[in-house]
């Protein structure tokens, strides 16, 4: 077990598309880590900080994966709207391949569920 602390600090504010993009390009680990926080936090177009996450949920890291996850529930907690249709099948499908994330993807189904009034998962828990 590692004595290291984790290190908080405030989400970086992208100011414009290039320049998320140029982020998404550079395949940085730490930058494609907080990039969906930061756009779920604090982008004004939902659409496109929604769009960047499923793209992120494609990534070959399962962290960047479950990063974005959180991503989408930073937009529903901030701007109160995902499209359901391409949302739940992504988060559905990292619920059940991403087990060494399942907690923050849960922690994400679970915000979004509370967020905008979904039902995401519970059906599974049920039986």
């Amino acid at each position: 077990m590692s004595d290291a602390k984790p290190v908080y600090r405030p989400l970086p504010v992208y100011s414009d598309k290039p320049e998320v993009e140029r982020t998404l390009a550079s395949g940085k680990w730490e930058d494609l880590m907080v990039l969906p926080l930061a756009l779920g936090n604090s982008w004004d177009d939902w659409k496109y900080a929604q769009d960047v996450c499923l793209r992120l949920t494609e990534h070959a890291d399962a962290a960047i994966r479950a990063n974005a996850c959180l991503g989408l529930a930073y937009v529903a907690r901030t701007q109160q709207r995902l499209e359901k249709h391409l949302v739940k099948p992504v988060l559905l499908r990292e619920l059940r391949s991403n087990s060494e994330f399942r907690g923050r993807v849960q922690d994400a189904i679970d915000d979004i569920n509370t967020f905008l009034k979904w039902k995401l998962g519970q059906a599974s828990e049920t039986r």
